[in-house]
């Protein structure tokens, strides 16, 4: 729709294609020490359009992908994106039944994978299915097409209210939902402001926030490099290789990569953000990452419904106050937030509530999920489900989640709050507490420091000091050497959760 001046939206991928062509030879991918200019990039991409069609594919329809993290991947996206066609990166929802659940639900026109990826297709599929480099039984091999088709531009045939993008979630409850965006939504989330020397590493999945960041990066001028997976190593010998400038790591990895005993020796000079998102960030954990890596932490909170909607920047924790530095920043230009008591009015201003927001960027539901989109996208708004409140200098307070938050006295309990208890011992490296309402029981996966055994009644005492007999008394206490992640790097409750019945269970035996 035009918007307020009467000026047609931007596109993001039409800007894309703008930005590369007056790229020239300039690198602006990198992947497995291979270099990729911006005019053979281009190349790719209007090759892979020419191809999606052939085929045909039109607007309205969707290609879904099971992508690595590799230039080919973009590439087959940006394709869709230019002929008006959606695109998603499929997430490795865990067990074929649960891919095919998700395959079922997006109902794409054409599925592709990769020589990586190939294992991930269901047994059984009903859309079109096609290769990177291989070809799948019953398929054929994109990229061996692409071969044959000329390199000329193809014209952006996309609308601000065609389908762009469907984001997975992270799926730790079941099979993952799809929320989707137009292209006005998605452009107007991707084309913020960011520097022509950004060199960005992805390590993480292409399906969740990677995706924005590459875009984000290459809109701007900059470059990326890409690495397979994270691997605290790996990302430390890559930042000083490669000069990276900007990072992003779910909290997980964050703890893992200042924990590492590299972190210490390595040149990270080059690296002027280090971004974190994703799980809880106990404030003793934080507190610790911007002693590790100095003023370059940077506190963000979104969702994939949501896009970011919060930052606390490395400056802001600088001139804050403790409690500022441990909240998620400022709300972001453009972002409404409102806060709803559990009663279903609205809150005031400094009260705690369930926090629900709307902005450009946001989604426009779940894709083919009428049932969920009803109760989380409502008049406008998005119901996020989790608690916080807003103080006087406007900075946002995360709780937690709301089915996770108990008022204890009269005070908000959640994991986050335990976490940071229990990361205050010297014996604990690491917390994530998932509560298990079944059971009325709170599990807390415990990382001892290497060499130190974790002392329990210290942790009973702790919590029941700082939270009271009644939260300590729900507490199963699980010590691990590493925390249970899903495929997007944060703690897997449903794992976490099935440790701490099995650890219940197991001293329930030894008692009687």
């Amino acid at each position: 729709m035009p918007s307020s001046t009467g000026a047609t939206p931007a596109i993001y991928v039409d800007r894309l294609i703008e930005i590369l062509a007056g790229g020239a030879s300039r690198p602006c991918l990198k992947y497995r020490d291979h270099e990729i200019g911006a005019d053979a990039f281009l190349a790719s991409i209007h090759r892979y359009a020419r191809v999606l069609d052939v085929l045909p594919l039109g607007r309205g329809d969707l290609v879904a992908i099971f992508a690595p993290n590799h230039p080919d991947a973009l590439a087959l996206r940006y394709a869709a994106n230019l002929l008006g066609v959606g695109a998603t990166f499929l997430s490795d929802a865990g067990t074929a039944q649960t891919r095919a659940e998700l395959i079922a639900t997006l109902a794409p026109r054409l599925v592709v994978v990769f020589a990586e990826t190939a294992g991930l297709l269901p047994a059984a599929m009903t859309a079109q299915v096609a290769g990177v480099g291989i070809t799948p039984p019953g398929g054929f091999d994109l990229k061996a097409m692409a071969a044959e088709m000329p390199s000329e531009a193809v014209p952006c045939r996309a609308r601000p209210d065609d389908l762009a993008v469907v984001v997975s979630s992270g799926g730790s409850t079941g099979v993952p939902k799809g929320s989707w965006r137009g292209f006005g939504a998605y452009s107007a989330m991707v084309m913020a402001p960011s520097p022509a020397d950004r060199r960005q590493l992805v390590n993480g999945p292409l399906a969740y926030l990677s995706q924005v960041l590459v875009d984000m990066t290459l809109l701007g001028g900059g470059s990326v490099v890409l690495r397979d997976r994270y691997e605290a190593m790996d990302t430390l010998i890559t930042i000083e290789k490669e000069r990276i400038t900007d990072l992003f790591l779910v909290e997980p990895q964050l703890f893992d990569l200042m924990d590492h005993p590299r972190s210490t020796s390595t040149d990270l000079s080059s690296l002027r953000t280090l971004t974190h998102i994703g799980a809880s960030a106990p404030p003793t954990l934080r507190r610790r990452a911007r002693e590790r890596f100095g003023p370059k932490i940077v506190h963000t909170y979104g969702a994939s419904e949501e896009g970011l909607v919060s930052m606390l920047t490395a400056s802001q924790a600088e001139v804050a106050d403790e409690a500022q530095r441990c909240s998620a920043g400022r709300v972001l230009p453009g972002v409404e937030l409102r806060f709803r008591r559990s009663d279903g009015s609205l809150a005031e201003r400094g009260e705690i509530g369930s926090i629900e927001l709307r902005s450009p960027g946001m989604a426009a539901g779940y894709r083919h999920r009428p049932d969920l989109e009803a109760l989380a996208f409502k008049d406008g708004w998005y119901r996020s489900g989790d608690l916080g409140r807003l103080d006087e200098a406007g900075y946002l307070h995360i709780l937690g989640r709301a089915v996770d938050v108990e008022f204890v006295e009269g005070r908000p309990v959640g994991p986050t709050l335990i976490e940071d208890t229990l990361c205050r011992l010297p014996t604990v490296r690491s917390a994530s507490v998932v509560v298990d309402a079944d059971a009325r029981r709170r599990v807390a996966l415990l990382l001892p420091w290497p060499g130190t055994p974790i002392d329990e009644a210290a942790c009973r005492d702790a919590v029941a000091a700082r939270l009271g007999e009644t939260v300590a008394a729900t507490l199963v206490l699980v010590a691990s050497d590493k925390t249970p992640l899903t495929p997007q790097g944060k703690p897997d409750r449903e794992a976490i959760r099935l440790l701490g019945r099995a650890a219940f269970d197991a001293r329930q035996g030894v008692h009687e």
